[in-house]
């Protein structure tokens, strides 16, 4: 049986976390619990379509640490309408939100429409600027064409690039363009092994932590749902690569996470 990581006295933030999800409608309860009990105390809880704004918005107004970020991700395009970017609009006018997305750019499948999913991530992209909020941004086999994008919108963005995996240098680029990466569970896997190299060396106010659970799950919990708890297991592993008390890392990922979704601090 794998040892529990120690305690780290230091309120986490579990900077992306799909606590709405199906997946855990049977025990969510029970899922807060366990994540408070590990020192995880504030969740962002990122959208994917229009249809899960409003069960979002009722778990984040009832459960405190949770803040919503409501948006369009590129892998659920068969279930977004034309006028769903109008929509967004008028639900940000009228229920708070630490971020726009979970939004972005997904060139992993081919089948989904890029044309289409580049229209949709310049409109998140204009309600950002319009709201000052933040992006969370979704962009697997597409950083590239994430910071393409972000450079010729050409206007003031900030936000976070989760579930990062691309390159020192486009780590260097999103950083200059107001992002910071969100690393999760994948660097807690020993074959990761230009990823590790990449959060080693990173400056600490670029990173936040995250879990996407109920995915990526880190090497302890291979092949079982991913849960907000399992984050220590992410802060403990990003320290040893660090050579950093996990307790400074967590007080710093927290205060990045805080500056980023809930100015003021």
């Amino acid at each position: 049986m794998t040892e529990p990581f120690p305690p780290t006295a230091i309120s986490l933030f579990d900077s992306h976390a799909h606590l709405d999800a199906p997946e855990f409608d049977a025990d969510r309860a029970r899922v807060l619990q366990d994540a408070r009990a590990s020192d995880v105390a504030e969740m962002l809880v990122p959208a994917v379509t229009a249809g899960a704004w409003p069960k979002l918005h009722a778990l984040c107004e009832v459960e405190p640490g949770l803040h919503p970020a409501y948006g369009l991700h590129p892998c659920y395009l068969a279930q977004h309408q034309d006028g769903d970017l109008g929509l967004l609009e008028g639900w940000l006018r009228t229920h708070p939100a630490a971020a726009v997305g979970e939004c972005g750019l997904d060139h992993f499948d081919p089948g989904l429409d890029r044309g289409r999913q580049a229209r949709l991530l310049l409109g998140h992209f204009e309600l950002a600027h319009s709201f000052d909020l933040p992006l969370v941004l979704h962009a697997r086999r597409a950083f590239e064409d994430v910071i393409l994008a972000l450079r010729r919108f050409g206007k003031p963005l900030r936000g976070v690039v989760h579930s990062f995996s691309g390159s020192a240098e486009q780590a260097r680029e999103l950083y200059g363009l107001g992002f910071r990466v969100g690393i999760g569970g994948p660097v807690t896997h020993p074959r990761a092994k230009r990823l590790r190299r990449v959060v080693a060396n990173l400056p600490v106010e670029q990173l936040l932590l995250e879990t996407d659970a109920p995915d990526q799950p880190g090497e302890r919990h291979r092949g079982q749902r991913n849960e907000p708890a399992f984050l220590v297991e992410v802060l403990h592993c990003v320290a040893g690569l660090r050579g950093t008390d996990p307790r400074e890392l967590a007080q710093a990922t927290t205060t990045n996470a805080r500056k980023l979704f809930l100015r003021p601090v």
